[in-house]
This record gives C-alpha cells, sequence and structure tokens, in this order.
C-alpha cells in the first residue's frame, strides 16, 4: 500500500493557469460579433444600388449608375476580404484590377457593366443578412449562457465565413491571377523600354549627333579653304576623317547596347566571350545549351543581364577573377555570375539589381542574390527558355 505525504504534496506546484479561450478563438467571436453591422451595411448599400439602376434603367442615367454600383460592390468585396485576412487569417488574393484607361467612357461602362468580381461581390452581400443576424445572435447568447461550448460555435460558424468568402470573394481562377501578374510585369516592360529609348535618345543626341554636326562644320570651312589654303584644307580633312572614325565607333557602340550583331550571328557563346573581354577582372565564360538557342529574346535578356553583372563587378567588387555559368535545365535557362569580390550586393528597391530582378519577372524569370559580407558573391538567375523543344 503506497502512503502518501501530505506534507509532500503541498510542496508540488499547480500547474499555470490558462486562458480558458485563445487569441484566434477571440478573433472569431469579434467576426462574428461585427457581422451584424457590416452585412447590414452591404445589403443596404447593394439593394439600393440595384433598386435605383433598375427604376432608371429606361433612361440615360441609369446603366452609368448601376456602373457606379458595381464599383462600389468592387470595393465592399475589398474591405470584405481585408476583414476575413484579419480576423479569420483566411490568405485571399485580390481580384486583378479592371483595364479601363482605353476606349473612352463606353468602354469604361462596358467593363464595368461585366466585371464578375463585382457581380459576386454583390450576391456576397444579398446573402448575408440572415446569416449576419444568426452569427451575431448565436456568438452574443453563448458570451452569457453558453461558455463551455463558444469556442466550438465560433469555429463552426466562422468556418461558414471562410467557405463563403474563399467562394465568392477569392479570383475566380488560376488564369485571372495571371492576368493580374501579367498587368504589373506589363507596367515594368513599359517603363523599362521607356527607360532604353530615353538612353538611345540622349547617346544619340550628345554623342554620335553633336559629332556628326561639328564633322559637318568642319567639312563646309576645309571646303572654303580649299582653293586659297590647300594645306589648312587638307588637314582639316584629315581631323574630320578621325571624327568620323569617332563617330562610327560610338554608332557601333550604340547598336551593340540594342542588340549586338554577334549575339544575332552566333548565338550568347562568342557573344558573352566578347563581352567577358571588357571586364576588369579576368572572367571565365562557360555555355552549354546543346544545339538549339532559346527564343531570340531570351538571348537578348540574357546577354544584357549578364553584361550589367559584369559591370557591376568592374565598378563595385574589386574581383580578381569572376565566372560565368549558362546552361539548360529542361524548359528553363540558367545562369548563374560568381565573383571572389568584396560581396554585400543586395536588391534593395531602387537599386541596380532590383531594376534587373523586376525585368526578369516580367517575362517570368527569376533573380537571386548570394553575397555575403566579404564575399564572395553569387547571382543565379532563371529565364523561360521559348525556343525548339531538343530533339
Amino acid at each position: 500500500m503506497t502512503v502518501r505525504d501530505p506534507q509532500n504534496e503541498a510542496d508540488v506546484p499547480l500547474p499555470a493557469p490558462r486562458a480558458p479561450l485563445g487569441a484566434q478563438t477571440w478573433r472569431e467571436i469579434a467576426h462574428l460579433l461585427s457581422n451584424l453591422p457590416v452585412d447590414i451595411a452591404g445589403f443596404v448599400y447593394v439593394t439600393t444600388a440595384l433598386y435605383v439602376s433598375a427604376l432608371l434603367s429606361f433612361t440615360v442615367v441609369g446603366l452609368p449608375l448601376l456602373a457606379l454600383g458595381l464599383l462600389g460592390c468592387r470595393a465592399l468585396g475589398r474591405l470584405e476580404r481585408r476583414r476575413v485576412r484579419a480576423l479569420l487569417r483566411v490568405p485571399i488574393d485580390e481580384p486583378s484590377r479592371l483595364r479601363t484607361r482605353e476606349g473612352g467612357f463606353f468602354a469604361w461602362l462596358w467593363a464595368q457593366l461585366k466585371d464578375p468580381v463585382a457581380w459576386r461581390g454583390s450576391l456576397y452581400g444579398l446573402i448575408r443578412l440572415p446569416w449576419g443576424i444568426l452569427t451575431f445572435t448565436v456568438a452574443l447568447a453563448s458570451l452569457f449562457v453558453g461558455w463551455p461550448v463558444l469556442p466550438w460555435l465560433a469555429r463552426g460558424l466562422t468556418n461558414v465565413d471562410r467557405a463563403m468568402a474563399r467562394t465568392l470573394l477569392s479570383p475566380s481562377d488560376e488564369l485571372e491571377l495571371r492576368v493580374a501578374e501579367l498587368e504589373s510585369d506589363r507596367g515594368v516592360v513599359v517603363d523599362t523600354a521607356a527607360a532604353d529609348l530615353r538612353r538611345i535618345e540622349r547617346d544619340l543626341h550628345d554623342g554620335a549627333q553633336a559629332r556628326l554636326i561639328s564633322l559637318a562644320m568642319e567639312l563646309g570651312l576645309a571646303k572654303e579653304k580649299l582653293l586659297e589654303d590647300p594645306e589648312t584644307a587638307a588637314r582639316m580633312v584629315d581631323d574630320a576623317h578621325g571624327e568620323v572614325k569617332l563617330a562610327l565607333a560610338e554608332l557601333r557602340d550604340l547598336a551593340r547596347g540594342i542588340h549586338p550583331v554577334l549575339l544575332t550571328d552566333r548565338g550568347l557563346g562568342p557573344a558573352l566571350t566578347a563581352l567577358a573581354g571588357r571586364c576588369t577582372a579576368p572572367v571565365t565564360v562557360t555555355v552549354d545549351l546543346g544545339e538549339t538557342r532559346p527564343a531570340q529574346a531570351i538571348e537578348g535578356i540574357t546577354y544584357f543581364t549578364v553584361s550589367e553583372l559584369l559591370q557591376n563587378i568592374s565598378k563595385h567588387s574589386g574581383a580578381r577573377k569572376a565566372e560565368v555559368e549558362v546552361w539548360r535545365s529542361s524548359d528553363r535557362l540558367m545562369l548563374q555570375v560568381t565573383d571572389d569580390g568584396s560581396g554585400g550586393a543586395s536588391a534593395y528597391p531602387g537599386s541596380g539589381l532590383a531594376g534587373l530582378a523586376e525585368r526578369l519577372e516580367a517575362v517570368d524569370g527569376l533573380l537571386v542574390v548570394d553575397s555575403p559580407a566579404g564575399g564572395p558573391t553569387t547571382i543565379t538567375a532563371e529565364l523561360p527558355w521559348r525556343g525548339p523543344a531538343p530533339h
């Protein structure tokens, strides 16, 4: 028989008290209690907007009012998604924005009237009121008389809320999410193209154009002196000949910055080897792409990515050597540039690496930077192949 000592039992510490309701349960209760005011406001807005639009449907202002009402339904859906994310921890993505900047008023009107996100938001506002009344009543009563079962009630009721939100407030499908991504990427591509055009215009204006104007003036002066002072005229023509060579070199550099002829004619291997020769550090280039070539646009992006990374090595890294590797992995083109420099490279917002990452993302690519302080630096890029399939 075991004999227990009450004195020893008194020395045993009691377990720390635990809160009867966790933080997530309190968030779910807050969601249920907020359902009623939120759902009343949503129901009143949707019914009023649809009723007034229906009454005025035979007038000129009927359809524009309906479009504005649907625009408000889209905004209500956005607010409800935020509430669901904050209180119920449901990761609902935002649908894509409407493209209404082109085509004028009627294009905007048609886009609003056929917006599926707005119509689902209006349906959500209509069906929520009875549910909001029920959940508010049950949650409030349980706080006073059903405390032992409140966590289970809150979880069950909010699971219905989660299902409603996922069904009616989420983007309709993967295609809609992809459209949103492509719209964002299109903005990056447009901005990059505009910046490149400004750079080309600046280089032409400040470089080759200015040099050609100066050349034309010198040739005009030489023509005037041709009869009266042939020696001076010959010297001026000789100087003009030198200016022509410089202008041609600048135009070749500008053309190389748009799309190198070597890249078009012979592919990435020779083009990257020639590019590596301009780096201040010795660069080893290894290209293994098989017998096929990627899409021309992907070749160009790869070339200019390596160009920018090698320029960074020359300007900032202090590296003694670098290596460029390009290879194919299934339907992706892989690129890796490493150097033994000082490290510390980062794709912080506004940096050159951040801009490079955005340009790669615009074509469904990826940039990863690994550059601890003190080095070495390894930058890996991944791009779609989009070329002929291997035999």
